[in-house]
Protein backbone atom coordinates (compact mmCIF):
# COMPACT_ATOMS: atom_id res chain seq x y z
CA UNK A 1 0.00 0.00 0.00
CA UNK A 2 2.89 2.38 0.80
CA UNK A 3 4.14 1.90 -2.43
CA UNK A 4 1.01 2.52 -4.59
CA UNK A 5 0.64 5.64 -2.01
CA UNK A 6 4.19 6.86 -3.16
CA UNK A 7 3.86 5.85 -7.42
CA UNK A 8 0.40 8.11 -6.87
CA UNK A 9 2.14 11.43 -5.71
CA UNK A 10 3.64 11.91 -8.69
CA UNK A 11 0.48 11.29 -10.93
CA UNK A 12 -0.70 14.32 -9.05
CA UNK A 13 1.90 16.23 -8.75
CA UNK A 14 1.96 16.13 -12.39
CA UNK A 15 -1.74 17.02 -12.88
CA UNK A 16 -1.73 19.74 -10.29
CA UNK A 17 1.67 21.51 -12.53
CA UNK A 18 -0.65 20.57 -15.46
CA UNK A 19 -3.35 22.64 -14.20
CA UNK A 20 -0.80 25.20 -12.66
CA UNK A 21 1.08 25.64 -16.46
CA UNK A 22 -2.92 25.73 -17.82
CA UNK A 23 -3.87 28.76 -15.43
CA UNK A 24 -0.86 30.22 -16.73
CA UNK A 25 -1.16 30.12 -20.04
CA UNK A 26 -4.75 31.13 -20.00
CA UNK A 27 -3.49 34.55 -17.40
CA UNK A 28 -0.66 34.79 -20.34
CA UNK A 29 -3.18 34.86 -23.28
CA UNK A 30 -6.21 36.94 -21.64
CA UNK A 31 -2.89 39.48 -20.58
CA UNK A 32 -1.61 39.49 -24.02
CA UNK A 33 -5.56 40.01 -25.46
CA UNK A 34 -5.78 42.88 -22.96
CA UNK A 35 -2.62 44.33 -23.93
CA UNK A 36 -3.25 44.45 -27.33
CA UNK A 37 -6.90 46.16 -27.35
CA UNK A 38 -5.61 48.56 -24.13
CA UNK A 39 -2.81 49.74 -26.37
CA UNK A 40 -4.35 49.37 -30.08
CA UNK A 41 -5.30 52.39 -32.23
CA UNK A 42 -8.55 52.81 -33.67
CA UNK A 43 -8.54 53.36 -37.07
CA UNK A 44 -12.13 54.76 -37.19
CA UNK A 45 -14.88 56.42 -34.52
CA UNK A 46 -16.40 54.28 -32.34
CA UNK A 47 -20.02 53.77 -32.69
CA UNK A 48 -21.35 52.05 -29.69
CA UNK A 49 -24.84 51.60 -28.56
CA UNK A 50 -26.78 52.32 -25.66
CA UNK A 51 -29.75 54.18 -26.92
CA UNK A 52 -30.75 54.91 -30.63
CA UNK A 53 -32.72 58.62 -31.84
CA UNK A 54 -34.77 57.14 -34.29
CA UNK A 55 -35.71 59.02 -37.43
CA UNK A 56 -39.43 59.26 -38.00
CA UNK A 57 -40.46 56.47 -39.96
CA UNK A 58 -41.71 59.00 -42.99
CA UNK A 59 -37.80 60.72 -42.80
CA UNK A 60 -36.31 57.53 -42.32
CA UNK A 61 -38.08 55.70 -45.53
CA UNK A 62 -39.60 58.90 -47.73
CA UNK A 63 -41.60 58.04 -50.60
CA UNK A 64 -42.29 59.76 -53.51
CA UNK A 65 -39.07 61.20 -54.51
CA UNK A 66 -35.80 59.25 -55.45
CA UNK A 67 -32.62 59.56 -53.44
CA UNK A 68 -30.04 61.92 -55.16
CA UNK A 69 -26.97 60.16 -56.54
CA UNK A 70 -24.80 62.29 -54.54
CA UNK A 71 -25.66 60.75 -51.17
CA UNK A 72 -22.24 59.13 -49.35
CA UNK A 73 -24.82 57.05 -46.82
CA UNK A 74 -28.31 56.57 -47.56
CA UNK A 75 -30.29 56.04 -44.19
CA UNK A 76 -28.61 54.21 -41.56
CA UNK A 77 -26.88 56.05 -38.59
CA UNK A 78 -24.29 58.92 -37.70
CA UNK A 79 -22.58 58.84 -34.07
CA UNK A 80 -20.58 61.49 -32.75
CA UNK A 81 -17.40 61.08 -30.69
CA UNK A 82 -19.36 60.11 -28.03
CA UNK A 83 -20.49 57.09 -29.35
CA UNK A 84 -23.18 57.94 -27.00
CA UNK A 85 -25.76 59.07 -29.79
CA UNK A 86 -25.95 57.04 -32.70
CA UNK A 87 -29.16 58.98 -34.67
CA UNK A 88 -30.96 57.33 -37.76
CA UNK A 89 -30.94 59.87 -40.77
CA UNK A 90 -32.11 60.47 -44.03
CA UNK A 91 -28.57 60.79 -45.64
CA UNK A 92 -24.79 61.73 -45.61
CA UNK A 93 -23.94 64.18 -48.25
CA UNK A 94 -20.39 65.57 -48.49
CA UNK A 95 -20.39 68.59 -51.07
CA UNK A 96 -17.17 69.59 -52.25
CA UNK A 97 -17.96 72.86 -53.59
CA UNK A 98 -20.73 75.86 -52.81
CA UNK A 99 -22.19 74.44 -55.58
CA UNK A 100 -22.76 70.85 -54.28
CA UNK A 101 -23.74 72.62 -51.05
CA UNK A 102 -26.61 74.88 -52.66
CA UNK A 103 -27.74 71.44 -54.47
CA UNK A 104 -27.97 69.88 -51.04
CA UNK A 105 -29.81 72.15 -49.63
CA UNK A 106 -32.25 72.94 -52.31
CA UNK A 107 -33.31 69.20 -51.76
CA UNK A 108 -33.64 69.76 -48.41
CA UNK A 109 -36.03 72.54 -49.12
CA UNK A 110 -38.15 70.73 -51.65
CA UNK A 111 -38.42 67.71 -49.42
CA UNK A 112 -38.98 69.36 -46.31
CA UNK A 113 -35.78 67.78 -44.30
CA UNK A 114 -34.29 68.93 -41.68
CA UNK A 115 -30.05 69.52 -42.21
CA UNK A 116 -27.89 69.16 -39.42
CA UNK A 117 -23.92 70.00 -40.14
CA UNK A 118 -20.63 68.16 -39.11
CA UNK A 119 -17.29 68.71 -39.29
CA UNK A 120 -15.47 65.68 -37.40
CA UNK A 121 -17.96 65.34 -34.86
CA UNK A 122 -16.52 65.74 -31.42
CA UNK A 123 -19.28 67.53 -30.21
CA UNK A 124 -21.15 65.18 -27.85
CA UNK A 125 -24.91 66.07 -27.17
CA UNK A 126 -26.49 65.69 -30.53
CA UNK A 127 -24.76 69.09 -31.79
CA UNK A 128 -24.35 67.75 -35.14
CA UNK A 129 -27.23 65.43 -36.27
CA UNK A 130 -31.02 64.89 -36.15
CA UNK A 131 -33.42 62.03 -36.70
CA UNK A 132 -34.40 62.19 -40.31
CA UNK A 133 -32.14 64.73 -41.25
CA UNK A 134 -30.01 65.23 -44.07
CA UNK A 135 -26.29 65.09 -42.78
CA UNK A 136 -23.90 67.37 -44.32
CA UNK A 137 -20.35 66.66 -44.15
CA UNK A 138 -18.34 69.21 -44.99
CA UNK A 139 -14.91 68.17 -44.79
CA UNK A 140 -14.39 68.21 -48.29
CA UNK A 141 -14.48 72.16 -48.53
CA UNK A 142 -11.31 72.35 -46.97
CA UNK A 143 -9.78 74.60 -49.81
CA UNK A 144 -6.60 77.25 -48.03
CA UNK A 145 -5.36 80.54 -49.16
CA UNK A 146 -2.69 82.08 -47.76
CA UNK A 147 -2.26 86.06 -47.74
CA UNK A 148 1.18 86.81 -46.47
CA UNK A 149 1.05 90.09 -47.18
CA UNK A 150 -2.55 90.69 -45.76
CA UNK A 151 -1.13 88.52 -42.37
CA UNK A 152 -4.10 85.65 -43.58
CA UNK A 153 -5.75 82.98 -44.62
CA UNK A 154 -8.68 81.84 -46.54
CA UNK A 155 -10.09 78.33 -45.27
CA UNK A 156 -12.99 76.47 -46.40
CA UNK A 157 -15.27 75.52 -43.31
CA UNK A 158 -14.23 72.01 -43.22
CA UNK A 159 -10.71 72.23 -43.50
CA UNK A 160 -9.26 70.17 -40.78
CA UNK A 161 -6.98 72.14 -38.17
CA UNK A 162 -3.86 70.33 -39.01
CA UNK A 163 -4.23 71.29 -42.56
CA UNK A 164 -4.16 74.89 -41.48
CA UNK A 165 -0.65 74.39 -39.69
CA UNK A 166 1.12 72.38 -42.61
CA UNK A 167 -0.50 75.43 -45.55
CA UNK A 168 1.06 78.40 -43.50
CA UNK A 169 4.05 76.52 -42.06
CA UNK A 170 6.21 77.06 -45.59
CA UNK A 171 5.24 80.80 -45.17
CA UNK A 172 7.05 81.40 -42.19
CA UNK A 173 3.06 81.50 -40.33
CA UNK A 174 1.02 80.17 -37.73
CA UNK A 175 -2.69 80.00 -36.31
CA UNK A 176 -3.19 83.07 -33.74
CA UNK A 177 -5.44 80.48 -31.96
CA UNK A 178 -6.93 77.09 -32.20
CA UNK A 179 -8.30 74.30 -30.12
CA UNK A 180 -5.56 72.08 -28.96
CA UNK A 181 -6.19 69.09 -31.24
CA UNK A 182 -5.54 69.50 -34.84
CA UNK A 183 -7.75 67.05 -35.92
CA UNK A 184 -11.08 69.29 -35.56
CA UNK A 185 -12.89 71.49 -38.89
CA UNK A 186 -12.12 74.96 -38.98
CA UNK A 187 -16.20 75.60 -39.28
CA UNK A 188 -17.02 73.15 -36.26
CA UNK A 189 -14.29 74.54 -33.74
CA UNK A 190 -15.87 78.79 -35.08
CA UNK A 191 -19.26 77.13 -34.50
CA UNK A 192 -18.80 75.93 -31.01
CA UNK A 193 -16.24 79.29 -30.28
CA UNK A 194 -13.18 77.09 -29.30
CA UNK A 195 -10.34 78.07 -27.84
CA UNK A 196 -6.86 76.48 -26.86
CA UNK A 197 -3.29 77.21 -25.22
CA UNK A 198 -3.02 80.59 -26.20
CA UNK A 199 -3.93 82.14 -23.35
CA UNK A 200 -3.53 85.74 -24.79
CA UNK A 201 -5.65 84.91 -27.40
CA UNK A 202 -8.24 83.05 -25.46
CA UNK A 203 -11.15 81.87 -27.94
CA UNK A 204 -11.19 81.79 -31.92
CA UNK A 205 -13.62 84.51 -32.32
CA UNK A 206 -11.08 87.27 -31.65
CA UNK A 207 -9.09 85.64 -34.74
CA UNK A 208 -11.65 85.77 -37.19
CA UNK A 209 -11.23 88.66 -40.01
CA UNK A 210 -14.67 87.41 -41.81
CA UNK A 211 -16.83 84.49 -42.74
CA UNK A 212 -19.01 83.47 -45.84
CA UNK A 213 -22.09 82.22 -44.39
CA UNK A 214 -24.43 79.85 -47.03
CA UNK A 215 -28.00 80.28 -45.37
CA UNK A 216 -30.90 77.90 -45.49
CA UNK A 217 -32.23 79.46 -49.21
CA UNK A 218 -29.08 79.01 -50.77
CA UNK A 219 -27.59 82.62 -51.12
CA UNK A 220 -24.14 83.24 -49.48
CA UNK A 221 -23.77 86.50 -47.32
CA UNK A 222 -20.24 87.98 -45.97
CA UNK A 223 -20.17 88.45 -42.38
CA UNK A 224 -17.43 90.98 -40.20
CA UNK A 225 -17.66 92.71 -37.01
CA UNK A 226 -18.74 95.43 -39.31
CA UNK A 227 -21.04 94.49 -41.67
CA UNK A 228 -24.33 92.68 -40.15
CA UNK A 229 -22.32 92.30 -36.83
CA UNK A 230 -25.18 90.81 -35.13
CA UNK A 231 -25.31 87.35 -37.55
CA UNK A 232 -21.51 87.88 -37.12
CA UNK A 233 -21.35 87.47 -33.44
CA UNK A 234 -24.06 84.94 -34.01
CA UNK A 235 -23.00 82.01 -36.06
CA UNK A 236 -19.40 82.06 -34.16
CA UNK A 237 -20.31 79.86 -31.16
CA UNK A 238 -23.81 79.65 -32.35
CA UNK A 239 -23.49 76.00 -33.60
CA UNK A 240 -24.32 75.16 -37.21
CA UNK A 241 -28.23 76.81 -36.25
CA UNK A 242 -27.83 79.85 -39.02
CA UNK A 243 -26.13 78.36 -41.88
CA UNK A 244 -23.37 77.00 -43.54
CA UNK A 245 -19.65 78.36 -42.80
CA UNK A 246 -18.08 77.80 -46.27
CA UNK A 247 -14.98 79.94 -45.77
CA UNK A 248 -13.49 81.55 -42.52
CA UNK A 249 -10.69 84.50 -42.99
CA UNK A 250 -8.26 83.84 -40.09
CA UNK A 251 -5.73 86.49 -38.46
CA UNK A 252 -1.87 84.34 -38.50
CA UNK A 253 1.05 85.30 -36.10
CA UNK A 254 4.57 84.84 -36.93
CA UNK A 255 5.72 80.76 -36.62
CA UNK A 256 8.56 81.62 -33.94
CA UNK A 257 10.78 78.65 -32.13
CA UNK A 258 9.56 78.97 -27.82
CA UNK A 259 11.57 77.24 -25.04
CA UNK A 260 9.25 75.09 -23.54
CA UNK A 261 9.19 74.63 -19.62
CA UNK A 262 7.61 73.48 -17.29
CA UNK A 263 7.32 73.38 -13.20
CA UNK A 264 5.19 71.18 -10.55
CA UNK A 265 2.82 73.44 -8.09
CA UNK A 266 0.19 72.82 -5.45
CA UNK A 267 -2.92 73.62 -7.26
CA UNK A 268 -3.77 75.98 -4.37
CA UNK A 269 -0.89 78.19 -5.74
CA UNK A 270 -2.20 78.05 -9.50
CA UNK A 271 -3.73 81.19 -9.98
CA UNK A 272 -0.92 83.16 -8.78
CA UNK A 273 1.57 81.44 -10.53
CA UNK A 274 -0.43 81.60 -13.84
CA UNK A 275 -1.11 85.39 -13.30
CA UNK A 276 2.34 85.99 -12.74
CA UNK A 277 3.53 83.81 -15.62
CA UNK A 278 1.28 85.73 -17.77
CA UNK A 279 2.47 89.19 -17.08
CA UNK A 280 5.25 88.00 -18.74
CA UNK A 281 5.47 89.23 -22.24
CA UNK A 282 7.90 86.81 -23.79
CA UNK A 283 4.99 83.40 -22.49
CA UNK A 284 3.08 82.95 -25.10
CA UNK A 285 1.37 79.64 -25.16
CA UNK A 286 0.64 78.15 -21.48
CA UNK A 287 -1.85 75.28 -19.71
CA UNK A 288 -1.33 73.91 -16.39
CA UNK A 289 -2.41 69.46 -16.47
CA UNK A 290 -4.10 68.59 -13.25
CA UNK A 291 -3.24 65.60 -10.83
CA UNK A 292 -5.76 62.70 -11.86
CA UNK A 293 -4.32 60.48 -9.15
CA UNK A 294 -3.97 61.05 -4.86
CA UNK A 295 -6.18 62.36 -2.85
CA UNK A 296 -7.41 64.51 -2.77
CA UNK A 297 -7.69 64.62 -7.14
CA UNK A 298 -6.16 67.47 -8.64
CA UNK A 299 -4.16 69.07 -5.77
CA UNK A 300 -1.03 69.47 -7.80
CA UNK A 301 -0.43 71.09 -11.50
CA UNK A 302 2.01 70.54 -13.78
CA UNK A 303 2.40 74.46 -16.00
CA UNK A 304 3.05 74.33 -19.39
CA UNK A 305 4.75 77.53 -21.24
CA UNK A 306 6.11 78.10 -24.00
CA UNK A 307 8.46 81.21 -23.69
CA UNK A 308 10.21 83.63 -26.73
CA UNK A 309 13.92 84.14 -25.89
CA UNK A 310 17.11 85.67 -26.93
CA UNK A 311 18.37 84.76 -30.42
CA UNK A 312 14.94 82.60 -31.55
CA UNK A 313 14.92 84.21 -34.50
CA UNK A 314 17.79 83.03 -35.29
CA UNK A 315 17.04 79.48 -35.12
CA UNK A 316 16.06 77.52 -38.28
CA UNK A 317 12.70 76.59 -38.43
CA UNK A 318 12.24 72.18 -38.78
CA UNK A 319 9.87 71.04 -40.77
CA UNK A 320 6.70 69.94 -38.68
CA UNK A 321 6.74 66.73 -37.25
CA UNK A 322 3.77 64.16 -36.76
CA UNK A 323 3.63 62.88 -33.01
CA UNK A 324 4.71 59.07 -33.19
CA UNK A 325 2.28 56.65 -32.14
CA UNK A 326 3.42 54.84 -28.89
CA UNK A 327 0.98 51.92 -28.08
CA UNK A 328 2.80 51.33 -24.89
CA UNK A 329 1.94 55.25 -23.89
CA UNK A 330 -1.49 54.17 -25.09
CA UNK A 331 -1.74 51.01 -22.61
CA UNK A 332 -0.86 52.84 -19.88
CA UNK A 333 -3.23 55.69 -20.49
CA UNK A 334 -5.76 53.44 -20.50
CA UNK A 335 -4.89 51.07 -17.64
CA UNK A 336 -5.85 54.56 -15.67
CA UNK A 337 -9.35 53.93 -16.40
CA UNK A 338 -9.48 51.36 -13.94
CA UNK A 339 -8.35 53.86 -11.05
CA UNK A 340 -5.88 52.83 -8.34
CA UNK A 341 -2.54 52.07 -9.10
CA UNK A 342 -3.09 52.76 -13.27
CA UNK A 343 -4.20 56.29 -12.41
CA UNK A 344 -1.07 57.02 -9.97
CA UNK A 345 1.36 55.47 -12.52
CA UNK A 346 0.05 57.49 -15.62
CA UNK A 347 0.21 60.73 -13.45
CA UNK A 348 3.73 59.90 -11.80
CA UNK A 349 5.18 58.96 -15.29
CA UNK A 350 3.71 62.55 -17.12
CA UNK A 351 5.18 64.54 -13.87
CA UNK A 352 8.37 62.94 -13.89
CA UNK A 353 9.53 60.60 -16.66
CA UNK A 354 7.99 62.54 -19.60
CA UNK A 355 9.89 65.87 -19.73
CA UNK A 356 13.02 63.49 -20.40
CA UNK A 357 11.30 61.77 -23.17
CA UNK A 358 9.49 64.87 -24.88
CA UNK A 359 9.83 65.78 -28.53
CA UNK A 360 12.16 68.89 -29.02
CA UNK A 361 13.66 70.83 -32.07
CA UNK A 362 16.43 71.58 -29.79
CA UNK A 363 19.04 73.01 -31.93
CA UNK A 364 23.17 72.54 -31.20
CA UNK A 365 23.25 75.79 -30.66
CA UNK A 366 21.14 76.40 -28.23
CA UNK A 367 21.81 73.12 -26.24
CA UNK A 368 25.15 74.19 -25.71
CA UNK A 369 23.55 77.55 -23.93
CA UNK A 370 21.37 75.57 -22.14
CA UNK A 371 21.12 72.46 -20.93
CA UNK A 372 18.60 70.36 -21.64
CA UNK A 373 16.66 73.12 -23.76
CA UNK A 374 13.38 72.44 -25.16
CA UNK A 375 12.51 74.03 -28.05
CA UNK A 376 10.00 73.96 -30.60
CA UNK A 377 8.22 76.21 -33.08
CA UNK A 378 4.72 77.45 -32.55
CA UNK A 379 2.81 75.12 -34.90
CA UNK A 380 4.89 72.25 -33.65
CA UNK A 381 3.62 72.65 -30.30
CA UNK A 382 -0.26 72.87 -31.80
CA UNK A 383 0.41 70.00 -34.51
CA UNK A 384 -1.16 67.39 -32.42
CA UNK A 385 -3.85 64.86 -33.36
CA UNK A 386 -3.31 63.27 -29.64
CA UNK A 387 -3.27 59.81 -31.56
CA UNK A 388 -3.01 58.57 -28.03
CA UNK A 389 -6.51 58.58 -26.77
CA UNK A 390 -8.08 56.61 -29.65
CA UNK A 391 -8.88 53.18 -28.05
CA UNK A 392 -10.81 50.44 -29.21
CA UNK A 393 -11.33 49.11 -25.80
CA UNK A 394 -15.30 48.47 -26.20
CA UNK A 395 -16.75 49.09 -22.67
CA UNK A 396 -15.59 52.52 -22.52
CA UNK A 397 -16.02 55.96 -24.10
CA UNK A 398 -14.60 59.29 -23.29
CA UNK A 399 -16.59 62.03 -22.10
CA UNK A 400 -15.19 66.00 -21.84
CA UNK A 401 -16.63 68.82 -19.48
CA UNK A 402 -15.58 72.42 -19.80
CA UNK A 403 -16.42 75.04 -17.32
CA UNK A 404 -15.14 78.65 -16.82
CA UNK A 405 -14.90 80.59 -13.40
CA UNK A 406 -13.41 83.73 -12.39
CA UNK A 407 -10.31 83.52 -10.49
CA UNK A 408 -11.18 83.31 -6.72
CA UNK A 409 -13.51 80.74 -7.73
CA UNK A 410 -11.07 78.07 -9.37
CA UNK A 411 -9.59 76.67 -6.43
CA UNK A 412 -12.37 76.36 -4.61
CA UNK A 413 -14.22 74.78 -7.98
CA UNK A 414 -11.52 71.95 -8.03
CA UNK A 415 -12.24 70.68 -4.62
CA UNK A 416 -15.80 70.98 -5.89
CA UNK A 417 -14.80 68.66 -8.97
CA UNK A 418 -12.19 66.00 -6.76
CA UNK A 419 -15.18 65.53 -4.63
CA UNK A 420 -17.66 64.76 -7.20
CA UNK A 421 -15.02 62.52 -9.20
CA UNK A 422 -14.12 60.65 -6.12
CA UNK A 423 -18.17 59.37 -5.25
CA UNK A 424 -18.78 58.94 -9.41
CA UNK A 425 -17.85 56.00 -11.78
CA UNK A 426 -16.36 58.17 -13.72
CA UNK A 427 -12.58 58.31 -14.32
CA UNK A 428 -10.73 61.27 -14.46
CA UNK A 429 -7.68 60.56 -17.22
CA UNK A 430 -7.07 63.88 -17.86
CA UNK A 431 -7.63 67.45 -16.40
CA UNK A 432 -6.14 70.75 -17.52
CA UNK A 433 -6.26 74.70 -16.45
CA UNK A 434 -6.52 77.17 -19.49
CA UNK A 435 -7.64 80.93 -19.66
CA UNK A 436 -10.10 82.55 -21.77
CA UNK A 437 -11.55 86.06 -22.18
CA UNK A 438 -14.62 88.11 -22.87
CA UNK A 439 -15.83 88.57 -26.59
CA UNK A 440 -18.92 89.95 -28.23
CA UNK A 441 -20.43 86.87 -29.31
CA UNK A 442 -23.96 86.42 -28.67
CA UNK A 443 -23.07 82.96 -26.38
CA UNK A 444 -20.19 84.29 -24.45
CA UNK A 445 -19.13 81.60 -22.11
CA UNK A 446 -16.51 83.90 -20.44
CA UNK A 447 -17.83 86.95 -19.77
CA UNK A 448 -14.42 88.06 -18.49
CA UNK A 449 -11.21 87.17 -17.63
CA UNK A 450 -12.04 83.56 -16.83
CA UNK A 451 -9.86 80.20 -15.99
CA UNK A 452 -11.39 77.36 -18.17
CA UNK A 453 -11.27 73.95 -16.44
CA UNK A 454 -11.15 70.82 -18.92
CA UNK A 455 -11.94 67.19 -17.55
CA UNK A 456 -11.61 64.44 -20.06
CA UNK A 457 -13.38 61.39 -18.52
CA UNK A 458 -13.98 57.65 -18.82
CA UNK A 459 -17.43 57.00 -18.82
CA UNK A 460 -18.87 53.39 -18.64
CA UNK A 461 -20.55 52.06 -22.03
CA UNK A 462 -24.09 50.92 -20.18
CA UNK A 463 -26.97 52.58 -19.30
CA UNK A 464 -25.68 53.02 -15.64
CA UNK A 465 -22.85 54.84 -17.04
CA UNK A 466 -24.69 57.14 -18.42
CA UNK A 467 -27.00 57.69 -15.54
CA UNK A 468 -24.12 58.34 -13.37
CA UNK A 469 -22.60 60.85 -15.47
CA UNK A 470 -25.24 62.86 -15.72
CA UNK A 471 -25.43 63.08 -12.12
CA UNK A 472 -22.50 64.40 -12.21
CA UNK A 473 -22.55 66.94 -15.20
CA UNK A 474 -25.61 68.30 -12.86
CA UNK A 475 -23.58 68.52 -10.14
CA UNK A 476 -20.39 70.12 -11.71
CA UNK A 477 -22.97 72.35 -13.57
CA UNK A 478 -24.50 73.52 -10.25
CA UNK A 479 -21.77 73.89 -8.57
CA UNK A 480 -20.18 76.00 -11.59
CA UNK A 481 -22.73 78.12 -11.53
CA UNK A 482 -23.06 78.42 -7.71
CA UNK A 483 -19.50 80.19 -7.93
CA UNK A 484 -20.18 82.70 -10.24
CA UNK A 485 -18.92 79.84 -13.57
CA UNK A 486 -20.85 79.05 -16.51
CA UNK A 487 -20.33 75.66 -18.56
CA UNK A 488 -19.57 74.63 -22.03
CA UNK A 489 -22.32 73.52 -24.62
CA UNK A 490 -20.69 71.29 -26.92
CA UNK A 491 -21.02 68.34 -24.86
CA UNK A 492 -23.57 66.21 -22.90
CA UNK A 493 -26.92 68.35 -22.24
CA UNK A 494 -27.89 66.95 -18.85
CA UNK A 495 -28.44 70.49 -17.84
CA UNK A 496 -31.73 72.33 -17.71
CA UNK A 497 -33.38 75.27 -19.44
CA UNK A 498 -32.87 77.28 -16.51
CA UNK A 499 -29.06 76.25 -15.53
CA UNK A 500 -28.91 77.24 -19.86
CA UNK A 501 -30.56 81.18 -18.91
CA UNK A 502 -28.15 81.44 -15.89
CA UNK A 503 -24.68 80.29 -17.97
CA UNK A 504 -26.47 82.23 -20.86
CA UNK A 505 -28.14 84.76 -20.32
CA UNK A 506 -28.89 86.07 -23.89
CA UNK A 507 -30.08 82.37 -25.33
CA UNK A 508 -33.70 83.76 -25.71
CA UNK A 509 -32.07 86.34 -27.99
CA UNK A 510 -30.24 83.92 -29.61
CA UNK A 511 -33.08 81.71 -30.28
CA UNK A 512 -35.21 84.72 -31.66
CA UNK A 513 -32.42 85.33 -33.80
CA UNK A 514 -32.26 82.06 -35.38
CA UNK A 515 -36.03 81.87 -35.76
CA UNK A 516 -35.34 85.41 -37.76
CA UNK A 517 -32.64 84.09 -40.18
CA UNK A 518 -33.99 80.09 -40.34
CA UNK A 519 -38.01 80.95 -40.13
CA UNK A 520 -38.32 77.18 -41.21
CA UNK A 521 -36.17 75.79 -38.79
CA UNK A 522 -33.90 74.26 -41.86
CA UNK A 523 -31.16 73.70 -39.72
CA UNK A 524 -31.58 71.80 -36.36
CA UNK A 525 -29.62 69.84 -33.62
CA UNK A 526 -30.77 69.09 -30.42
CA UNK A 527 -29.61 72.24 -28.55
CA UNK A 528 -32.34 74.56 -30.03
CA UNK A 529 -34.79 71.41 -30.16
CA UNK A 530 -34.56 70.65 -26.29
CA UNK A 531 -33.95 74.30 -25.31
CA UNK A 532 -35.86 76.69 -27.36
Amino acid sequence: MATTGLRRRPLRFRARHAVAVFAVLILLSYGISMAEVYSGLAQRAKDCLVRQLAAAPDAATPAGFADPAWLTQRRGTVNDASCLNRTGVYGVARPADEAELASALAFAREHDLKVALSGARHSMGGQASWPGALILDMTALDRIAVDEASGTVRVGGGTLWRQVLEALHPHGLSVTGMPSIDVLSVGGTLSVNAHGTDFRTGSLAGTVRSLRLMKADGSVVTLDADHDPELFHAVIGGYGLFGVIVEAELATVPDEVYRLEQRVVATAELPDVLDALAADENNRLMSADLATAGSPLLDQAIVYTHARFTGSADEPMPDLRPEPDSPPARFLFNLARHRGPGQWLKWTLQRDLMPRLRQCGTSRNEALRAAEACLVSRSQAMYSDLSLLRHTIPQYTDILHEYFLPRDALVPFLRDAAAALQVSRAVALHASVRMVHAEPVLLDYARGDRYSVVLYLSQEVSVEGNRDMADLTRTLVDRALARGGTFYLPYQQHYTRDDLARAYPRIDEFFALKRRHDPELRFMNSLYRKYA
